[in-house]
């Protein structure tokens, strides 16, 4: 994996942890949806700088090897 393509999926697994923090709790989600921006921002960012926008394929075969829990496989 390129240094580029870590730090885009670095970037969407952060995003991604924000997201679940925010939404844990579906009472104050709505108070916290706005600290989603810039970590939405970096993700775009780096998707762009690695050339993965729009490959979606590539992106997630390089979550699944950073991260495996999230493949959906349950390994």
């Amino acid at each position: 994996m390129r240094k580029d393509e870590l730090a885009a999926a670095q970037a969407y697994v952060r995003l991604l942890e924000a997201t679940r923090a925010v939404l844990s709790d579906p009472q104050d989600a709505p108070l916290y949806l706005p600290l989603l921006a810039s970590p939405i921002e970096e993700a775009d960012g780096a998707l762009r700088r690695a050339g993965l926008s729009g490959n979606e394929t590539r992106f997630f075969d390089l979550i699944s090897s950073l991260r495996p829990s999230l493949s959906g496989s349950g390994h």
